[in-house]
């Protein structure tokens, strides 16, 4: 046996209020060794309790379920103001539901769509475990779609991105365009550890929160592909 000390398995928590869906996740997720489902819910209400008392990485949260929605769950687990906050990921049917859009402003990590193959689930929870954020491409254009009638001449600018550098503004791009930061490390072939640093120094330039803002600022600039 090697005398390694094996990593702490990302615990999860589950919750949906749909049975089946539930199960599914819960089996898939529970599967992995370095995974572990530490609890299940069927409404937001169970899921802060669960988060309070088992302590998880991350909870897979869907939208719309009785007693507790999931963007007043998100908030009140990972939203402003929280001292501990967990990492939430989002997983729904609703692509173009405006509540989804809420639930990433009230703190969720990232969005994954209900019809997402077993293998993306899993690379979404590592990487929200991971501390990144993380957009399905449809989400990324989504958002685009939601915030182009509100486009003014003024945000075509590009003179906000005078702040970067030449490699930060092609790192900003590639954000934009809904690349992970593994995905960027590969396509500009530097370490994970510096496209770490590239997005938290843009993200501090552009006074931007997440990767969510930075999307949007992309698109309205005109810099990142709609498609």
């Amino acid at each position: 046996m090697s005398g390694g000390t094996a990593a702490r398995p990302i615990r999860v928590v589950v919750c949906d209020d749909q049975d089946l869906v539930r199960t599914g996740f819960a089996t898939i997720i529970g599967a992995q060794d370095d995974l572990v489902v530490v609890g299940e819910a069927a409404d937001g209400e169970a899921a802060t309790r669960l988060v309070r008392s088992e302590r998880p990485d991350v909870v897979v949260m869907d939208v719309r379920m009785p007693v507790l929605d999931g963007i007043e769950a998100t908030r009140r687990i990972a939203g402003p103001g929280v001292d501990d906050p967990t990492k939430v990921l989002i997983v729904t049917t609703f692509t173009l539901d405006s509540l989804v859009f809420d639930a990433l402003r009230a703190g969720a990590s990232g969005f994954l769509l209900k019809d997402a193959r077993p293998a993306e689930l899993l690379t979404a929870i590592r990487t929200v475990a991971a501390g990144e954020s993380l957009l399905a491409p449809a989400v990324t254009r989504t958002l685009i779609g939601r915030h182009a009638e509100h486009l003014r001449p003024a945000d075509r600018d590009t003179g906000v991105l005078d702040a970067l550098t030449a490699r930060e503004r092609e790192v900003f791009v590639l954000v934009a365009d809904g690349l992970s930061n593994a995905e960027i490390a590969q396509a500009m072939v530097i370490s994970h550890e510096t496209v770490k640093t590239y997005v938290s120094r843009i993200l501090l330039k552009l006074s931007l929160r997440d990767r969510v803002q930075a999307v949007v600022l992309a698109h309205r600039l005109g810099l990142a592909n709609p498609a």
